[in-house]
């Protein structure tokens, strides 16, 4: 994260994009921990991935789901990598994913998946399908601040 940033009083809506932030307690409780990101049909995406042959699961969810179609939703957590748990890594990763497709009725794959934190642990994903209908509801186009890291505020996403 950059250093020596004031935090913005406001942050101005993005057309096609609404956000939420909740606490789910991946890792911490009372921290806002998990992040999505709704798209609007028809929005173009592009994304970056590490060309290192050992990558985390999200990772290699990410790119299979792009392969398939844009993306609708982006679903960030934080407090754990999901790196190093294999095909179990994976399974997490795609369960999160389904979790949020099936409250939107959308394909599976129509979610990717993000995950910083701690490596080698596997992923909770208990507390992520609990909280998954919170985010919906927390939805806005507002939500900007609401997911930026900030002094003051109890925050990892």
């Amino acid at each position: 994260m950059a250093v020596g940033l004031n935090v913005p009083e406001s942050l101005l809506p993005v057309d096609g994009m609404r956000l939420a932030t909740v606490e789910a307690g991946i890792r911490y409780p009372d921290r806002r921990d998990l992040v999505l990101i709704e798209l609007a049909e028809r929005s173009s995406v592009a994304a970056v991935f590490t060309r290192n042959s050992f990558c985390a699961a999200p990772v290699t969810v990410a790119k299979s789901h792009l392969d398939v179609m844009p993306p609708r939703y982006l679903l960030i957590n934080t407090g754990n990598a999901n790196c190093g748990g294999g095909e179990q890594g994976v399974a997490d990763a795609v369960r999160c994913c389904r979790a949020v497709a099936d409250h939107a009725g959308v394909p599976v794959q129509a979610v990717l998946p993000f995950s910083t934190g701690v490596i080698g642990e596997r992923l909770p994903t208990g507390p992520i399908e609990t909280a998954v209908p919170k985010l919906f509801d927390a939805l806005s186009e507002n939500g900007w601040l609401d997911v930026y890291p900030s002094k003051g505020k109890k925050s990892g996403a």
